[in-house]
């Protein structure tokens, strides 16, 4: 009677033991199978060299991340850069919608492109460029207290020339001295 209370424990301990450690296996492998997320949220005015001229640059990107870390497999969200300049009633605000067709994102930085959409009436990228233009913005987002963000802009391609390459842009080459910006780099 003993050995066979002694069999059934450890065979209990052993089925315990067994579900538990598949448990866990699942649980690590459900949570290793879910794709990386980023995004980056946010409006700011962007340095300009002239002064009087308001540059402005709102986003809302996100992008998923399957498998390796360089370009996601699924990017959506929007942009719109607004561009007023002149005063009073003699002021003029032009802006471009882009549908966003990749984010990608390291650390501090990020380059998100886009497909031009729509435009404010009367604006000059509707003849200088081809429709569905495409733009890129790259951000470098500073720390709390570590000093001006940035941002970079490519803009899209004359008529006739090669469109610029989706994921792409220039360096971040503007601070941006009104608003800001949040990115979230690669999360599960």
């Amino acid at each position: 009677m003993n050995k066979t209370l002694r069999t059934a424990a450890l065979l209990a301990l052993a089925l315990t033991t067994t579900a538990t450690a598949g448990v866990a296996d699942a649980a690590t492998t459900k949570g290793a199978d879910r794709p990386l997320t980023s995004a980056i949220r946010g409006s700011g005015r962007m340095e300009y060299p002239v002064t009087t001229e308001d540059v402005r640059l709102t986003v809302d990107a996100h992008a998923t991340y399957a498998g390796g870390p360089t370009l996601p497999t699924k990017s959506w969200g929007t942009f719109r850069l607004s561009h007023k300049f002149g005063t009073g009633k003699q002021a003029k605000i032009y802006w471009g919608d882009f549908t966003v067709d990749c984010l990608r994102t390291g650390g501090p930085t990020a380059v998100v492109t886009g497909t031009l959409t729509r435009t404010s009436p009367g604006h000059p990228w509707r003849t200088m460029f081809p429709e569905h233009a495409r733009m890129g913005v790259s951000f470098s987002i500073a720390p709390k207290g570590g000093g001006p963000s940035r941002i970079g802009l490519a803009a899209p391609s004359p008529k006739g020339q090669p469109m610029l390459t989706k994921c792409m842009a220039s360096a971040t080459d503007a601070r941006v001295i009104a608003g800001g910006y949040t990115l979230r780099d690669r999360t599960r």
